[in-house]
């Protein structure tokens, strides 16, 4: 194989996604986890909802969402000259479908495990509820955090459906390595279709062994 732009968008396109899935994974799992508010089971329901909708689904209701016939779509347009669907960006956004629910998941159960009389003791000193969050609780959970980030960006980067549906197969440009390896077992190039599958088996098993050795480590 000797185009290896699939694999390396591919990686961009989940360091990206994990990243931002992380900053608004974290602030939505401390809101819903800490907040009473109207709503709230509704938004953690939608925030679940990617888990277990079919990629189909999710792809056809961001198209509704961000194509150029929204109301976002066109202001996108109108700011940056050009379409969000069938782009980079748009591979970002179909990642993310993937790794924030992951994240806020998992990020509100550990910081449910925080015992109550840390932050109680910290509000004591004067800590307001963000300083508390950011410098006891997150710390207190940091091995759960990263597990869970490390979880996201594998699923991030593996995405198939939601991409082809928003951002497409475009070879050089939007084409990530799952969709490269499917047109490569279309076309027949074998050998394309195993460098890929390799890859990505790699990235996934080194994914996982961090994983598991942060949890011998929190034990």
């Amino acid at each position: 194989m000797h185009d290896l732009h699939p694999l390396t968008l591919s990686l961009g396109v989940a360091t990206v996604a994990t990243a931002l899935s992380l900053l608004f994974g974290v602030a939505l799992a401390a809101l819903v986890g800490r907040r009473r508010f109207v709503g709230r089971e509704l938004l953690d329901a939608l925030l679940a909802l990617p888990l277990v909708l079919p990629p189909t689904v999710l792809g056809y209701y961001l198209l509704v969402v961000l194509g150029r016939h929204s109301a976002l779509g066109r202001v996108f347009e109108a700011v940056f000259g050009g379409p969000l669907t069938f782009t980079p960006l748009a591979a970002v956004i179909a990642a993310m479908t993937h790794a924030l629910p992951s994240i806020a998941k998992s990020t509100r159960a550990a910081l449910a495990d925080v015992d109550p009389a840390l932050l109680r003791a910290a509000a004591s000193l004067g800590a307001g509820e963000l300083r508390a969050l950011l410098t006891v609780a997150l710390p207190l959970c940091r091995r759960q955090l990263v597990a869970a980030t490390l979880l996201a960006f594998a699923r991030a980067l593996g995405d198939f459906g939601v991409t082809l549906m928003i951002a497409g197969d475009i070879p050089g440009y939007t084409q990530t390595a799952a969709l490269a390896l499917y047109d490569a077992v279309q076309a027949g190039r074998e050998h394309d279709a195993r460098v890929l599958v390799l890859a990505l088996s790699a990235i996934s098993v080194a994914v996982l062994y961090g994983v598991n050795k942060l949890e011998e480590r929190a034990r």
